[in-house]
């Protein structure tokens, strides 16, 4: 049950994001700017994305690597079928983490380093 309604957020998101324009959230563009800077927080422990971040990099290894052409070789509908399916989950995925992420940096207190002169 819990697999099912992580999936439909991931599909949900997907859709949220292809209709953001309208609706005034944020554009792909700054979700896409956004990877890199939630890549470095989840690596420095600030943000706590790390097993989603595992599950999006194993789907997209899944995706490019050798051993998806099993399924196309033997199964052509089925082999094709599975990776739309995960390509839509993986969209689903960055974009929803990506509104996530974006929620979490706008919250944070920013700080700019320096020293405190008096």
């Amino acid at each position: 049950m819990a697999r099912t309604l992580k999936r439909t957020a991931a599909f949900a998101a997907l859709g949220r994001a292809l209709t953001a324009g309208a609706r005034g959230g944020p554009s792909l563009g700054k979700r896409l700017g956004a990877l890199p800077r939630m890549i470095r927080a989840t690596a420095r422990g600030e943000y706590d994305g790390g097993l989603r971040l595992a599950l999006m990099a194993a789907a997209t290894a899944y995706v490019v690597s050798p051993i998806d052409v099993v399924p196309e070789a033997f199964l052509l509908l089925f082999g094709l079928a599975d990776d739309a399916l995960m390509v839509t989950w993986l969209a689903g995925s960055v974009l929803s983490e990506t509104e996530r992420f974006l929620a979490w940096e706008a919250a944070r207190p920013t700080v700019v380093p320096g020293h405190v002169v008096r």
